[in-house]
């Protein structure tokens, strides 16, 4: 929306926080945006500015202007992808390993970002740009299923899901060793590691609380196939949790254990070499965003989506049932 808007502010909007009640009477406007453009002195409550969280009276003269939405700075490219689903306020999409979410410096082209916007032309403004709105993440090296807003309203609501872990995160992802039950639970807290800033660690001081449930789904010679639930959404946070019981996620670059790796070499029959083979040429962890349940921003029906493996995380597994 572009230009001038007046809002007279009725008996229900009474009681209510400005930044709310900008965002109720103007869809394509969020509550994020709304309160920068308050900041900003961009919108006027009886011609004098307010702060955000100014409480409403019925009878208030609401007055301001949205400017119009500028380009991104980052460049549409045509970067195939697995659309599991699109409408007019999401897209859905089976993101493939290797593929960086969001430009960064190094990163500022082959990103889902520039992907999406050149799949999704109907784009609208997002925080004052026309961009994907960006609610949640998965390493570069984590393939599966991620969801995008086109527009502001549907960021809002997205992101107060995810916030409110009112959505459902489910993995799979390919372990060392052999778990001793077939259910369990993980609530050891996340955090910056005290040494390496590039780690994640449940051994820190400032760790903040992470939840993760988890059952078995395959077991291998040494090896086991889970399927994990994220309560919360840390940074690495399986790939923490799994190292921290002692159960790292294969092909792991970071939290990856040699000493496990030599004792299921050793545990192996010779017989077995081809799976040693792959599992050593595994060159990203075995970790896979299979499932996302939430409520469309838009219609409120509750949609779950699915991805099905990637190829090479697929051909381990079946090198593995067929040698291991």
């Amino acid at each position: 929306m572009n230009g001038a808007f007046t809002i007279i502010a009725e008996e229900s909007d009474a009681g209510q926080r400005l930044d709310t009640v900008v965002a109720a009477h103007l869809p394509v406007c969020s509550r994020s945006l709304a309160a920068t453009l308050i900041v900003g002195k961009h919108i006027l409550v009886d011609q004098q500015p307010k702060k955000p969280g100014y409480r409403i009276k019925s009878g208030d003269l609401i007055q301001g202007h949205i400017p119009a939405a500028e380009p991104v700075e980052y460049e549409p490219e045509p970067i195939p992808l697995d659309i599991l689903y699109q409408d007019r306020h999401i897209i859905v999409i089976n993101k493939p390993p290797g593929l960086v979410v969001h430009p960064a410096p190094g990163h500022r082209r082959g990103t889902l970002v520039n992907a999406l916007l050149y799949h999704c032309p109907d784009l609208g403004a997002i925080g004052g740009e026309i961009r994907p709105g960006i609610v949640h993440r998965l390493d570069k090296d984590t393939s599966g299923t991620m969801i995008a807003a086109k527009n502001a309203a549907a960021q809002e609501k997205l992101a107060r899901q995810f916030k409110a872990r009112e959505v459902q995160k489910k993995y799979l992802a390919l372990v060392y060793g052999e778990l001793p039950s077939d259910t369990g639970q993980i609530t050891l807290p996340i955090g910056r590691h005290p040494v390496d800033r590039k780690r994640m660690s449940t051994t820190t001081r400032k760790g903040r609380a992470a939840e993760t449930t988890w059952k078995v789904r395959e077991r291998l010679a040494g090896l086991t196939l889970l399927e994990l639930n994220l309560k919360t959404g840390r940074t690495h946070q399986i790939r923490v949790h799994c190292a921290t019981i002692g159960h790292p996620v294969v092909g792991d670059p970071v939290y990856r254990s040699r000493k496990l790796f030599s004792n299921l070499k050793d545990k192996l029959s010779n017989h077995s070499l081809p799976a040693i083979a792959a599992l050593k040429s595994a060159d990203r962890q075995m970790l896979h965003a299979w499932q996302l349940s939430l409520t469309h921003p838009h219609s409120g029906q509750y949609m779950t989506f699915e991805s099905p493996l990637p190829e090479d995380m697929e051909a381990l597994m079946v090198i593995l049932r067929e040698n291991g």
